[in-house]
């Protein structure tokens, strides 16, 4: 689970620091930066995926996760003397455990169950450079810096809090050559563990951190239309991407694997495809849903769906947008492994604004049950009104959502918190949040009492 992000110089995010909860939900005007913030999220995971290890930011292209440009574009204002730095923090799958490399079998440098890291990149001459890197873990802290500024060379280093431990690295005499900087952004160079004596389990750090960028899932505001028919070759997707276009191959590789999935506690199990049936009744949005192959061998599937139990079976392609364009969502959220992390912009689309409350009841229940983390991007009001009634309710607890406000002055992005009490209400409801309603309330009253008058002096 990711805990805490902290970003410096990234858009328009001149100063960033959020501390996330099971449940995230960002909310605010256009344009304020909350796309910003996910795809930052997003370029680093694209970043821990590029096969190539001298690319320091991956900004994508056409056909990745996200397409941002070059440094120029990203950093603050375009200044690019600034430096883009960030911090992230997580909690681990296990508590992880450092032996003392110079001590006996079972002295313990340092254990934890979070991880941080910090990293630096600037740049200078037309290229990206990593110029920090720090991982802390237990008491201490672990980084690589340069041996003066603009050098080419680095230090690695270690300090403890109060420098109890007086941990250092020592350096193999035979290896006395310059230490390069990281790789990447996130990566120790190999001769960091070559060149001294006592640094092999920095791999242990590497090896969490592209495990936490693995367990990062996102789906996009904008998804494919439904098809008439899908071809699968029995292809397991890692996900439903980002359009949504694997959708039907996740689900029926989840089928076909015979998954199955419940609502927590004592529930029965359904079949994947029993448990995505009964969301989209749930939801409100139909009565039965199935996905059949049109003939044996073909490898063609057709998904049917009945509006009512008194209703034809038709195809997905006939009957309301908003069936559609839910499905992704649903499917991502049973397909991913638990305890994994979800991105999602503006589920909301397309739905009404009843099914857009029922879908916050199927976020706060795949959270509780599969142990994943959510984090939202959206502009529904009944979204967030439906958390907010589960909160009072007890069915959900306050500490376990986060909820932020994004807005943007001068060209800066600012986050405020929204203070969601036990009993469910927000303490500092931003002005204008999802417009003047008591204001347009006033304006209409208004205007049908001078109509009124008007009309009576006639």
């Amino acid at each position: 689970m990711l805990k805490q992000l902290s970003v410096k110089n990234f858009k328009s995010w001149k100063d960033l620091n959020l501390v996330l909860g099971n449940v995230t939900g960002l909310f605010g005007t256009n344009s304020s930066g909350k796309s910003s913030l996910l795809q930052f999220l997003l370029l680093l995971k694209q970043t821990k995926n590029a096969t190539d290890r001298g690319l320091v930011l991956d900004f994508g292209g056409p056909d990745q996760y996200i397409n941002l440009g070059g440094f120029q574009d990203v950093v603050f204002k375009h200044d690019t003397s600034q430096i883009i730095g960030w911090y992230l923090e997580w909690s681990l799958p296990k508590k992880r455990t450092i032996n003392d490399p110079f001590g006996k079998r079972t002295d313990i440098l340092a254990s934890d169950n979070d991880l941080a890291m910090w990293s630096e990149a600037h740049f200078k001459n037309k290229q990206i450079f990593c110029t920090y890197l720090e991982y802390v873990f237990g008491n201490y802290s672990f980084f690589m810096h340069p041996k003066k500024q603009g050098a080419t060379e680095f230090d690695l280093v270690a300090s403890a809090e109060g420098d109890k431990e007086k941990f250092r690295f020592k350096r193999v005499k035979a290896r006395a050559w310059a230490l390069p900087g990281p790789v990447k952004t996130h990566l120790f160079p190999d001769q960091a563990k070559t060149y001294f004596q006592n640094s092999d389990f920095l791999s242990l750090f590497e090896t969490e951190y592209e495990a936490l960028m693995d367990n990062l899932y996102y789906l996009g505001p904008l998804r494919e239309p439904p098809k008439r028919d899908y071809s699968w070759s029995g292809a397991s997707p890692l996900d439903v991407g980002k359009r949504g276009e694997l959708t039907v191959a996740a689900l029926l590789s989840a089928t076909i694997r015979k998954e199955m999935r419940n609502l927590g506690g004592r529930t029965r199990y359904k079949s994947f495809q029993e448990m995505i049936a009964y969301w989209l009744k749930e939801l409100g949005l139909i009565h039965e849903f199935e996905i059949s192959e049109i003939g044996e061998g073909s490898n063609l599937y057709r998904a049917y769906v009945k509006k009512d139990k008194f209703s034809a079976p038709a195809l997905l392609t006939d009957v309301g947008f908003g069936v559609s364009q839910v499905l992704p969502a649903l499917v991502l959220l049973y397909y991913v492994p638990e305890g994994s992390i979800v991105i999602m912009e503006q589920p909301e689309i397309h739905l009404h604004p009843s099914v857009q409350s029922r879908f916050a009841d199927l976020i706060l229940t795949v959270s509780k049950t599969r142990k994943l983390q959510i984090i939202l991007e959206s502009h529904s009001e009944h979204i967030l009104r439906r958390l907010q009634r589960r909160v009072a309710e007890q069915n959900a607890e306050s500490q376990d959502i986060k909820l932020f406000f994004c807005d943007q002055v001068r060209g800066e992005s600012i986050i405020s918190e929204l203070e969601l009490t036990e009993f469910g209400d927000i303490k500092n409801w931003p002005e204008n949040f999802f417009g003047d309603e008591m204001g347009e309330i006033s304006a209409t009253r208004t205007a049908a009492l001078k109509r009124k008058t008007a009309l009576a002096k006639k």
